[in-house]
């Protein structure tokens, strides 16, 4: 079962990416994450210099897993999360630093606040599981 469907059983009011507005959610969302990542001193460097195909990559795998069409994975394949992020070195202060601007950028948006909590969770569980250097405080 899908997360969205444990959240709505009975489709009664549509998935999360229906709800929140579509593609144009998290496009936007994403803008104003990246927004945020651009001064970062931790996490800017780990990010090409141009950022715009890691904007698209972003808000297409967003969409696509909160029940938006499946043209990420036709363009990229299977996302493999870790194994897309397995050669940055992500700490407890990177995962730390990249869910603060998510959820700075996520609470900029006008959306319900059961789906905000909703992708505030998946955000945070997801960003821990990416941490790869356990040993790493900086």
């Amino acid at each position: 079962m899908k997360l969205n469907e444990e959240l709505d059983p009975k489709g009664s009011r549509g998935n999360v990416y229906d709800r929140v507005g579509g593609l144009s959610f998290f496009t936007d969302l994403v803008d104003k994450f990246y927004e945020l990542i651009k001064d970062d001193f931790l996490l800017r460097p780990m990010y090409p210099e141009d950022l715009n195909p890691g904007k698209q990559h972003l808000a297409g795998f967003l969409a696509q897993y909160w029940g938006g069409p499946i043209e990420y994975t036709l363009l990229r394949g299977h996302p493999r999360l870790r194994m897309r992020h397995s050669s940055f070195n992500i700490g407890k202060m990177e995962r730390d630093s990249w869910v603060m601007h998510m959820l700075i950028a996520l609470d900029s948006m006008s959306i319900s606040l059961d789906d905000k909590h909703v992708l505030k969770e998946y955000f945070e569980s997801t960003a821990t599981l990416l941490i790869n250097n356990n040993n790493r405080n900086t």
